[in-house]
């Protein structure tokens, strides 16, 4: 189960992000996927949690850029056409890390 989680969770801050940049901004895919990667800075929020890493904890509401205060604020930036792909890469980190926090709940408890 654990390999089979980590494959889903790499494609989905990798791949998927690869796909939407060139699917939907094919004329600047580079930029829009460099821009999607940059998003994954907020996991240094990981970084304030003691112990650093736990593999039975869920990201989503335990760390505060992953709270679900943030979550909105992301999904609002979606509003705004300059910020667009920038809530777009941060809603698809949540998205991965959330499909984590079932994987660590079937396996965890």
């Amino acid at each position: 189960m654990e390999v089979i989680q980590k494959v889903i969770h790499y494609f989905l801050h990798f791949i998927f992000p690869l796909g939407i940049a060139f699917v939907f901004y094919r004329e600047r895919w580079e930029r829009t996927y460099l821009i999607l990667l940059v998003t994954m800075v907020i996991d240094f929020d990981h970084l304030l949690a003691v112990p650093v890493y736990n593999p039975c904890r869920c990201s989503i509401g335990f760390h505060p850029l992953h709270s679900y205060i943030a979550i909105v604020l992301y999904a609002l930036l979606f509003l705004f056409p300059k910020f667009r792909i920038i809530s777009i890469g941060l809603l698809m980190h949540m998205a991965a890390d959330y499909i984590d926090c079932i994987f660590i709940n079937y396996t965890c408890n």
